[in-house]
């Protein structure tokens, strides 16, 4: 266990830390604490996981992946990566529908964030669960599933339900996936870019210093023909290409069209190499799909300071869903990720600006990013979700500073 988190930005403040290896030792462990929290791989970047109390890793606890081919669903251990479940499932010869652009974050945390990758059609990663086991306040161990009335508030549950052990999610028979990296779309072609009906995903990434966008990531199935030689007045990269300008990319997953597995494709970057230095902010903000580029407009006056503080920015897709404190919300959406340089005292004015001028749009913040405005109105259950801590946590367990800010105690 480290003493930050994966960017740096933020230092643990626990006074202990554990690394239980049995969910017995974790159930002892959290009913008997005052103070508790669970982290996964540290890739947040502000304090909604951070406690004065005692910090718990998951990576410990027994590596489940149990395949259920008749239900089509896994179980998983929760600190498990998303790569390495991955890499059991094809073994056996399934998938997951979706993978974020990083395979090397948690999936317990992810769940509880909300996180996502990419695709009209694609929901987030959370909405894959079909059932979770939590370890409670008072120690009890508890399963839901989607017969639980109380279900779509559970998944997303930003840690502070209680200590997630084990997730059940849907999969798929595995697939094949192939990546062309396309240079200069036009702002006119982004609708179409996003909607294109041949892909996985679609991931479009702008540096705020051009008319047309810098690249456009698409991942289609294997067995589908690549996009045409003029596809929406783009070219085709030459060569493999990292989504930052300048960097190199060897540690990205392979493109030029050509296939692999789907969980060696459908991520940004490859398991066996670390993704980044780390040195870096994120904030990232979902609207509604319908309000695409009036949102864009809207930044377009300030693209100067954003440009001047960004490495890059990601816009992406994701369908509806029904999770309470998900983003995508009964919305299709719109995500526009900043990957900020690490220097929070330049990158928070600009940040301010950015969520002042997507306000119109009821933006909905990534919950383990950063962002300064009160989410609460964004986010129509929320009043539900506050709830279910009182009820899950009466005493505050599983509080931190961050929770109290964004679902203040009675």
């Amino acid at each position: 266990m480290t003493d930050t988190n994966w960017a740096g930005n933020v230092s643990w403040s626990a006074r202990t830390r554990s690394r239980p290896t049995s969910t017995d030792d974790l159930r002892r462990l959290v009913a008997e604490a005052d103070l508790v929290r669970a982290v996964g791989t540290g890739h947040s970047f502000n304090r909604l996981g951070d406690t004065t109390g005692i910090q718990v890793a998951l990576d410990g606890l027994p590596p489940t992946v149990a395949l259920d081919a008749d239900r089509g669903a896994v179980t998983v251990a929760a600190g498990l990566r998303y790569g390495d479940l991955a890499t059991a499932l094809q073994a056996q010869g399934y998938a997951l529908a979706n993978l974020a652009s990083l395979p090397h974050i948690s999936v317990a945390g992810s769940v509880a964030t909300a996180t996502h990758g990419s695709g009209a059609r694609n929901r987030n990663l959370a909405a894959a669960v079909a059932a979770l086991e939590l370890v409670t306040a008072d120690g009890d161990l508890i399963t839901v599933d989607r017969g639980d009335p109380r279900f779509a508030g559970l998944v997303v549950n930003l840690g502070a339900l209680g200590v997630v052990t084990r997730l059940t999610l849907d999969v798929v028979p595995t697939y094949a996936v192939r990546q062309h990296v396309r240079l200069g779309l036009p702002r006119a072609a982004l609708d179409e870019a996003l909607d294109a009906a041949y892909s996985v995903s679609v991931s479009v990434f702008t540096s705020w210093r051009s008319e047309r966008f810098d690249q456009v990531w698409v991942k289609q199935y294997a067995d589908q023909a690549p996009p045409p030689a003029d596809w929406l007045d783009t070219v085709a990269a030459d060569s493999p290409r990292h989504p930052v300008p300048g960097m190199s990319p060897e540690h990205c997953t392979a493109q030029l069209g050509e296939p692999g597995p789907w969980h060696e494709r459908l991520p940004h970057f490859r398991l066996g190499f670390t993704p980044s230095s780390g040195d870096e902010l994120q904030s990232e903000w979902h609207v509604a799909r319908s309000d695409a580029s009036a949102a864009l407009a809207a930044l377009d006056p300030v693209a100067d300071r954003i440009a001047a503080v960004l490495q890059i920015c990601e816009l992406r897709t994701i369908a509806a869903d029904e999770l309470w404190l998900s983003p995508n919300f009964r919305r299709d959406s719109l995500a526009l990720h900043f990957t900020w340089i690490g220097d929070p005292v330049a990158v928070a004015p600009v940040l301010a600006e950015v969520e002042e001028r997507l306000a119109p749009f009821a933006p909905r913040p990534h919950w383990g990013k950063l962002f300064e405005r009160d989410p609460a109105a964004a986010y129509p259950r929320h009043a539900d979700f506050a709830a279910l801590l009182r009820e899950f946590d009466p005493k505050g367990k599983f509080r931190t500073a961050e929770m109290d800010r964004y679902f203040p105690r009675d």
